[in-house]
């Protein structure tokens, strides 16, 4: 069952968000999923499973049948990576002409409602919208001390790499007027979980430096979450090195 493309006598879909779904059966929160369709009739999901193992592709399938109107489930066969998962979706959602396309993470450390606040960012001249966890007085931003100490490192040499004042490339929540999804995603990515900072050389590289700088925007998130259960590997807090070396070389 797909989501019906818009005729030009109804309704335009004005976002879709993408989110890409790993064994999360039990702890996909459906409830919050809903609540948010019901509040803006003009956005839709497409739920990629990335070939869970548990029991998420049936629960999915199930749910898309009773919301045919606005959630797209696509199973994987076989577990590809983050980075797969979220470039499938965002293709898929392409087809549907929507203005606006979006991910984020399915255990809702940045709402649906996050990005769909940070979609109204998108413009004539702004293109693509990214949340950042800056912390403020005013916001709500619960990270363990040791992921955010590990995140900065990261962070500022991404930053470097870009030679841009980027705070936060690794946020969950990122949204794109849908002129330019086809550049950033139609290519493999090189990197299963830094995919995120693919985008950010292939903004450059497509836009070019100085209009990706006056098209782009950095938007505080207003709550992010740590979850305790994250689907990154242990391991790659160490493997992750070599993958920066491999995407600076591929888009230097």
């Amino acid at each position: 069952m797909t989501l019906a493309v818009p005729s030009s006598n109804s309704q335009t879909i004005d976002l879709i968000l993408v989110v890409p779904c790993y064994n999360e059966a039990h702890r996909l929160q459906k409830k919050k999923f809903e609540q948010f369709l019901n509040s803006n009739p003009d956005c839709a999901f497409i739920f990629v499973d990335d070939g869970s193992t548990d029991s998420t592709g049936e629960m999915l399938k199930k749910w898309e049948d009773q919301n045919k109107l606005s959630i797209r489930v696509i199973v994987q066969n076989q577990n590809q990576g983050k980075a797969e998962a979220v470039r499938v979706g965002m293709l898929e959602a392409l087809k549907l002409n929507p203005k606006k396309i979006g991910f984020l993470d399915a255990d809702l450390s940045v709402t649906s409602e996050e990005c769909f606040r940070l979609s109204k960012y998108i413009n004539a001249t702004i293109l693509f919208v990214f949340g950042s966890r800056i912390k403020k007085i005013d916001n709500t931003i619960e990270r363990k001390w040791y992921r955010f100490f590990i995140g900065r490192v990261i962070a500022t040499i991404i930053s470097k790499m870009l030679s841009l004042p980027v705070y936060d490339t690794q946020c969950g929540g990122k949204v794109f007027d849908a002129s330019i999804v086809r550049m950033l995603f139609e290519k493999c990515f090189i990197s299963r979980w830094l995919f995120d900072v693919e985008l950010f050389f292939r903004a450059m590289e497509g836009l070019g430096k100085e209009e990706f700088r006056q098209k782009s925007m950095e938007v505080p998130v207003e709550q992010w979450i740590d979850t305790p259960d994250s689907k990154v590997p242990f391991g790659y807090a160490f493997s992750l090195w070599f993958d920066l070396i491999k995407i600076y070389k591929e888009y230097r």
